[in-house]
């Protein structure tokens, strides 16, 4: 099989590999994809059963396996064989140990690219796995998953009963989302807690654009209205806001839309600087990261990215901003991963903002999506990327310059945002 140029493959780098939301975040596939002949499999015929040149393998095993099954197994009649071959590529796949690096059947390959478009059925969560748990990374605003109470590092014991020791994202992803109005329950244990708890959680159809914004002072901001000063509540200078909520394929066009708008506001209003809140983000395409901090920098590297072919690029700023002088307060997380972290990440070591918030989740890897016969796909981690700096931020994250921990969930006690608008204020 010919080898792709990385500079021809559209990469992603999302905080999981099959798409970190239940019916939530994805991508769209690379513009150059690698296809074969799609195998169509009998009870009598095996076909395309060419082996790569560069292979030596004894694969009598795994025909000797198969055929003790469908000799002996109970119920014979009822195996299907096209299951057993993606069970047997997913076992392949699983065996690199890396959560990244995924194999995705037909119908999870569907789900996955029907994600980007913001548009989806579920519980509206992003997952990660974390020492083999599956982990709520982030659940998104005004989502049933919010509504419940889900929130970031919950651990998922079980789905419906069903222990999740094991799983892999896939699994998870098939087994919590699904058709609007139905039911799913939840074995939870909230970080830090140590009795979990079942919640019921009724699925619905999610809409969320990547990207929300305001300006407004002090007073008419209901997020801190429980934590805010009397000073700062009589402060009647403005502050402008943007929330990006994913890197996805509408991203760009609505950024640029908020921005021009947030500009027209500020000029209006007189503010003194803009929140950039990357909490919950769990990342999206690569060139969206380089996109989005190029409205801040007026130059330089955003990140280095080495592949797996022994290649090195560095991404510098690829267009004219429109914020790059507006004074900056950038917010994270623990939910914040992958394309977020760039931009923080570049935004902090060029001295361009202030990160506010918590240690972001720490993905430092970039896959490379190639469609396969019959409508499959594999996600392959095939680099690393780095920080301006040259740091690796993978299991890492990225430190705040002034730590704020949320300890309370309700919208009026944001001590995070509170923090950078006092900072910006100040």
């Amino acid at each position: 099989m010919k080898t792709l140029p990385f500079s021809k493959i559209r990469t992603i780098i999302l905080a999981i590999a099959v798409s970190v939301l239940i019916g939530g975040i994805g991508y769209r596939l690379g513009e150059n994809r690698v296809f074969s002949k799609a195998p169509t499999l009998s009870a009598t015929a095996v076909i395309n059963q060419d082996v790569p040149s560069n292979v030596k393998v004894d694969f009598s095993l795994f025909w000797d396996v198969w055929q003790r099954l469908r000799t002996y197994y109970i119920d014979a009649p009822s195996i299907d064989a096209q299951k057993m071959v993606y069970g047997a590529i997913s076992g392949m796949v699983n065996s690199l140990d890396d959560p990244y690096t995924t194999f995705l059947t037909p119908k999870e390959n569907t789900e996955f690219k029907e994600d980007i478009g913001g548009s989806f059925q579920g519980i509206g969560a992003q997952l990660g796995l974390i020492d083999n748990k599956i982990i709520i990374q982030a659940p998104l605003k005004g989502s049933p998953a919010e509504k419940v109470g889900l929130k970031s590092m919950d651990w998922i014991m079980k789905v419906n009963g069903d222990e999740t020791v094991g799983w892999t994202l896939n699994q998870a992803v098939t087994k919590i989302r699904g058709t609007k109005g139905t039911k799913v329950t939840l074995t939870i244990l909230h970080d830090k807690s140590k009795t979990p708890e079942d919640v019921t959680i009724i699925r619905d159809a999610i809409v969320v654009p990547s990207v929300e914004y305001w300006v407004k002072t002090p007073a008419d901001i209901t997020e801190i209205s429980g934590v805010v000063t009397p000073a700062l509540f009589s402060n009647k200078n403005a502050v402008g806001y943007i929330y990006l909520s994913r890197f996805g394929d509408r991203t760009n066009e609505e950024w640029l839309t908020a921005v021009d708008d947030i500009i027209a506001k500020t000029a209006a209003q007189g503010a003194k600087g803009l929140v950039f809140d990357l909490r919950n983000n769990p990342g999206g395409y690569l060139d969206g990261a380089v996109f989005i901090a190029s409205e801040f920098l007026k130059s330089g590297i955003v990140v280095t990215q080495t592949n797996s072919d022994g290649s090195k690029e560095a991404l510098s700023i690829d267009r004219k901003g429109k914020l790059t002088d507006i004074p900056l307060v950038v917010l994270i997380n623990k939910g914040s991963a992958s394309a977020a972290e760039i931009v923080a990440g570049a935004l902090k070591d060029h001295k361009r903002a202030t990160i506010v918030g918590v240690t972001s989740f720490g993905k430092g890897s970039v896959q490379t999506p190639q469609d396969l016969s019959g409508g499959a796909s594999v996600h392959i981690t095939t680099g690393k990327w780095l920080l301006p700096n040259g740091d690796w931020i993978h299991k890492k994250g990225i430190t705040p310059d002034v730590e704020v921990k949320l300890d309370s969930p309700e919208a009026t006690h944001d001590a995070q945002l509170l923090k950078a608008i006092e900072l910006l204020l100040k």
